[in-house]
């Protein structure tokens, strides 16, 4: 029977399944951050239980750690130093590898887990933040956990889940120069709705992703949560492969057979198919309150509920492009990989961004993506034009308290949530790809990066 990719994960990693219907799955990554590491390990020793397996956990210090530039274990956050901390204490007495606040490994954790080969085709990976599901772009089954759950697949290496449904979401021809994953992935929820995946797996397919880069499939995975997936994943491929060889965590070589076989067998059926036209898709912007608020950069703001309109301060009808903007953000999981910072470099190189704008921050996903790209001056593109360069960290893809934008902000970034306040109090955020917010800084009003690339730039 022909079996789809999200099949052959799930059954090699069922061990039992419940009388309820419920199937026991093994895990075989866990990777914590310092928001809930330390009270989930914490838990388990108050308990006496231990980590089953430390050599199958990781953690690492994203998600509260300053970004400024010779930074320690201060944060601006209130408290945050405690969990700093505490989780270095904690992850010591398990025997947890940590990537700490300085290592040279130090990143965003679905940034660095492929960085080091932890993730891998075929395998279960959880972690306790929503957007695990980048790493289904290597053809593992990866997704979001709470701290509790967290707790389980350590101690028993395994997690009680209802299987899922299946979706396959197929991309068909070649995008448009000046559009990226970003504008395909926002597409499909702004055309299918935020609550279009509840419920399912969805395989991301056709020639549209098998062309991607892997980083580029990883921007398309981890927006999978947006559109209320449990998850999403790609088939791994050539890319995939020799993406992952010589990573510190991956084996040798993927030449068994096992690996050859992780991709949906001809015929296999889906729960439900979506099939859009990648050469229709334009550069994206959100408008309202959620990522479904989205629209092609040269359309006007729909109508939609009073609370979108009054949170984003736009009328229906108005156009998106023009709408002033006081801050520029280019980081999170979504896009601060090296990819995204050639991409926004490459528009920034020779310009300035506008007088208007009070805040533009450069955030890479890791240490050593901050390596690669001032080995290649991007850092110092990025700061003649007047963006800050910053250290490794989720910085303000969401707001913790402390570090925040300028009181009554309008911000375009390359962030995966317009969440009201997910940026700060009174903080109003327009999501869309490094390239427009890049363009959008140099105007000081979003704008349609098409307008900012010409064929030397392209080319480099």
């Amino acid at each position: 029977m022909a079996s789809t990719l999200f099949d052959k994960i799930w059954n090699t990693h069922e061990v039992a399944v419940t009388c309820g219907g419920a199937s026991l799955i093994a895990i075989d990554r866990v990777f914590l951050h310092e928001r809930t590491g330390a009270s989930a390990l914490g838990r388990m020793a108050q308990m006496g239980r231990k980590v089953r397996d430390p050599a199958r956990v990781f953690a690492v210090m994203d998600h509260i750690v300053d970004t400024r530039i010779g930074r320690g274990d201060g944060t601006l956050m209130p408290g945050g130093e405690a969990f700093i901390t505490e989780t270095r204490a904690a992850c010591k007495a398990a025997g947890i590898r940590l990537f700490d606040v300085n290592d040279r490994e130090q990143g965003i954790v679905h940034v660095i887990s492929p960085e080091q080969g932890i993730v891998l085709p075929g395998v279960t990976l959880v972690a306790p933040d929503s957007h695990t599901c980048t790493q289904g772009a290597f053809g593992a089954l990866a997704w979001g956990i709470g701290s509790s759950e967290a707790e389980h697949a350590m101690v028993t290496g395994t997690l009680r889940l209802k299987r899922p449904r299946s979706m396959r979401v197929t991309f068909e021809g070649a995008l448009a120069p000046g559009v990226t994953p970003k504008d395909m992935i926002l597409t499909l929820i702004a055309t299918h709705g935020a609550g279009g995946g509840a419920g399912h797996v969805v395989e991301f397919a056709g020639e549209a992703i098998a062309t991607l880069d892997m980083e580029g499939r990883m921007t398309v995975c981890n927006m999978a949560t947006e559109f209320s997936a449990m998850t999403g994943l790609v088939a791994p491929d050539d890319k995939t492969f020799d993406y992952l060889v010589g990573r510190p965590f991956a084996p040798v070589d993927f030449e068994a057979p096992y690996w050859r076989d992780l991709a949906s067998d001809p015929g296999a059926a889906f729960d439900k198919e979506i099939v859009i036209d990648a050469s229709s898709i334009a550069p994206m912007v959100s408008w309202g309150t959620s990522p479904e608020h989205t629209i092609k950069v040269t359309q006007r703001v729909p109508k939609g509920t009073r609370g979108a309109h009054d949170y984003i301060g736009l009328a229906p009808e108005t156009p998106i492009a023009g709408v002033p903007v006081d801050a520029a953000f280019i980081g999170s999981c979504t896009n601060a990989r090296l990819s995204d910072l050639r991409r926004a470099a490459n528009i920034l190189k020779g310009r300035r961004i506008a007088p208007s704008i009070r805040t533009a921050l450069a955030v890479p996903g890791s240490l050593s993506v901050k390596r690669a790209a001032e080995h290649e001056g991007l850092d110092r593109v990025f700061e003649a034009a007047g963006f800050e360069w910053r250290m490794s960290g989720c910085s303000l893809c969401f707001y913790a308290g402390g570090e925040g934008f300028p009181e009554g902000s309008r911000v375009i970034s390359s962030t995966n949530r317009n969440f009201e306040g997910r940026q700060g109090p009174g903080i109003r955020t327009h999501i869309a790809s490094p390239e427009t917010v890049a363009a959008s800084a140099i105007a000081g009003a979003i704008a349609d990066p098409r307008d900012y690339l010409d064929n030397d730039r392209v080319a480099a």
